[in-house]
């Protein structure tokens, strides 16, 4: 508890990666800091926990990368090819999948932030390692990562999370469960002031100098799914934590915070049919399905609908996971044969899985509920397509393509003829919606006149303007560390400077 009793130096509301960013660099500033974590202890980490935590961030070469993973022993080091990813080239990419949309300069806070911030979390005490098992190919004597994207934490999102909370405790940073943001508190100058919660004992009022909200998207509330994403969203399933219903975005709007990014899209990903209505904190993000460039997508009657190849699925798998709610009864399958099998991700192989095999192509239609002749027809005019004069190889967008039909497939066409062949079924498992509020280069909480609200932070994925339509792979948690850092950073200056 703080000194006294004139409260907190600073709230952070929420407990992902954002919201613990955003407490660990407040604490390394105020003596007192509480997280309000709206889960109970058992469910606590957001969305955090159900990722596969790999991070996009900009580096220049093994070096930088060896900052981040000091441990790395030589041998690792020999085995792998790096490459580099400058900071011009993130930026390209934020706004290459995002249509040109990015707010330019959380943009460029992100791309510029991103190698700074995991090397403060590193020396916070945040482990990582290369991301053999998710993004690397060998390609000779040596591994290559794909699309820019090649750090994860240790033990994925689950272990970024425990990790976080064993520093937080470390630090003395305060943490409530089961307690639940309810509005701010207003003081007579507008400013704010603290937070009102509803935990087990009831209602209560927190003081606090600055409060950071980083309590995530709407993405687990139906009712604001169907009202901004439209309708059927209302259907789908959610990858994460039940308890990611916009209360932050609703009590940032309620203190006349200015909405901003889109709010009529979100992330979404290529989900196990069959998986539940929530996230399985056991299984994590493994009921995801991000080999099909390897393969083909087609609907329950057997017709692609979408260019598997157009790109590495860094840059591919939230538009193409919310093209699956498009179609028939919003499922799809993914098809490959034994040609590419051995390139399919961990996920594949769960126990969970939704899969069949089979040695025609007719039994695995039957198998899977797909219309037979559909496809048949579909995976013979494919092959007949394929240009196979063209050098196949997965580590690099191959330019292997096909000629002559529509959906095109513009790289890693390979001939589906070797069997056993096997389907995996999908739908749309939806990760976190992109509409929130508007945030300046200080992390602070701006009104439509572009005021800040005194007091008033924001960090992670409430924050709205950064992804439109798509978003390069790994920058959501990314994005969650840079502008947690900032806001947390900014709450305890603020904070601070209300003490002297």
């Amino acid at each position: 508890m703080p000194n006294g009793d004139d409260g907190y130096d600073v709230i952070v509301v929420g407990a992902g990666n954002a919201a613990l960013s955003a407490a660990m660099a407040a604490k390394e500033i105020c003596g007192s800091v509480l997280v309000v974590e709206k889960a109970p202890e058992f469910f606590r980490g957001g969305n955090t926990y159900f990722t596969g935590g790999i991070i996009r961030f900009a580096f220049n070469g093994i070096e930088d990368i060896k900052e981040v993973i000091p441990d790395m022993s030589p041998t690792e080091e020999a085995s792998v090819d790096v490459g580099s990813y400058p900071e011009s080239q993130f930026y390209d990419d934020m706004m290459r999948v995002t249509q040109g949309l990015s707010d330019p300069e959380l943009a460029q806070i992100l791309v510029s932030q991103s190698l700074p911030t995991m090397k403060w979390l590193r020396e916070r005490g945040v482990r990582f390692v290369l991301s053999f098992g998710r993004q690397a190919f060998k390609d000779g004597d040596k591994y290559r990562f794909w699309g820019g994207l090649l750090v994860e934490a240790v033990g994925a999102g689950k272990g970024l999370s425990d990790q976080q909370f064993d520093i937080a405790k470390r630090d003395g940073i305060d943490v409530r469960y089961s307690t639940e943001g309810v509005s701010l508190l207003r003081g007579d100058d507008g400013s704010v002031s603290g937070l009102r919660v509803l935990g087990p004992g009831g209602y209560e009022d927190i003081q606090g100098r600055s409060v950071v909200l980083a309590s995530g998207g709407f993405e687990a509330n139906a009712e604001m799914r169907c009202r901004y994403l439209g309708p059927g969203w209302e259907l789908v399933k959610v990858r994460g934590v039940p308890y990611n219903t916009g209360d932050g975005i609703r009590m940032a709007l309620e203190a006349g915070a200015q909405a901003h990014g889109h709010w009529s899209s979100c992330h979404a990903v290529a989900w196990d049919m069959n998986a539940p209505a929530f996230g399985d904190r056991v299984i994590t993000e493994l009921f995801q399905k991000h080999s099909y460039p390897f393969g083909l997508i087609v609907n329950i009657e057997g017709n692609r609908f979408l260019d598997e190849g157009a790109d590495f699925r860094n840059y591919t798998y939230v538009t193409y996971g919310r093209a699956l709610l498009t179609q028939p009864q919003g499922v799809a399958f993914q098809i490959f044969d034994e040609k590419v099998k051995h390139l399919l991700r961990d996920e594949y192989h769960i126990p969970q899985v939704t899969m069949a095999t089979a040695d025609t192509i007719e039994e695995l239609a039957t198998r899977l509920d797909i219309d037979p002749q559909g496809l048949v027809k579909t995976i013979e005019e494919f092959n007949a397509a394929v240009r196979t004069d063209i050098p196949y190889n997965p580590t690099v967008k191959d330019g292997r393509h096909t000629e002559g039909i529509t959906p095109p497939k513009s790289n890693w066409a390979e001939t589906i003829d070797s069997p056993p062949y096997v389907g995996y079924a999908v739908t749309t498992g939806i990760s976190f919606t992109f509409g929130g509020v508007k945030i300046n280069n200080r992390g602070q909480v701006v009104t439509n006149a572009q005021e800040a609200i005194p007091g008033l932070y924001a960090a992670g994925e409430m924050v709205g303007g950064l992804f439109y339509y798509n978003y390069p792979g790994g920058s959501g948690l990314s994005a969650g560390m840079v502008f947690g850092r900032l806001a947390g950073t900014s709450a305890g200056q603020d904070a601070m400077a209300l003490k002297d």
